[in-house]
């Protein structure tokens, strides 16, 4: 939200959301903080943000406080308005190259979590196969001893010598 200041005559500075006076020095610091300001003239409803932000400029050159280089005060005198464009314009072409960089960097962290889901899907087609033949394993063992039962003995010696002859092979394997 931008924060509205009014300009009297008296050069009185006014906020009105706080509704009070305020200084140079105070809406420097809204700026600073990423406050946006907007100062209007009260007698004519004008826009005189520019020429306000301009004299926080120069209190701070003359306090010797402004961290705006000499070359970069020159060239805007020389150029005006259109040095001003000119910086946007810089600005805004950096702040593109540094988001195409950053997306740049991040192509191949989206690879590795494409292969990622890949490798996932693959392992929990794995897991899947080997609990079936877990499974398979299983109903195999619980119905050997049914199968292997002896058919006409009490005694159950033939049963125990196939017993131990078909363990023996699958224990040796």
């Amino acid at each position: 939200m931008i924060r509205l200041i009014k300009r009297y005559e008296s050069r009185k500075l006014y906020d009105t959301e706080e509704s009070r006076y305020v200084s140079l020095e105070e809406i420097a610091g809204w700026v600073r903080q990423g406050q946006e300001v907007r100062v209007l003239d009260n007698a004519t409803s004008g826009d005189v943000t520019s020429q306000t932000l301009t004299q926080i400029i120069l209190d701070e050159g003359r306090r010797g406080t402004s961290s705006l280089p000499s070359e970069l005060l020159h060239e805007l005198v020389r150029l005006g308005e259109r040095a001003v464009h000119s910086g946007v314009e810089q600005v805004q072409h950096g702040v593109d190259r540094l988001v195409q960089a950053s997306i740049d960097r991040l192509a191949p962290v989206r690879r590795a979590r494409e292969e990622m889901s890949g490798l996932r899907s693959r392992l929990e087609q794995l897991e899947a196969s080997l609990a079936a033949l877990d499974s398979e394993v299983m109903v195999g063992l619980a119905e050997a001893p049914e199968a292997q039962e002896p058919a006409g003995g009490a005694d159950g010696a033939a049963g125990t010598a196939v017993e131990r002859g078909t363990r023996g092979t699958e224990v040796g394997r």
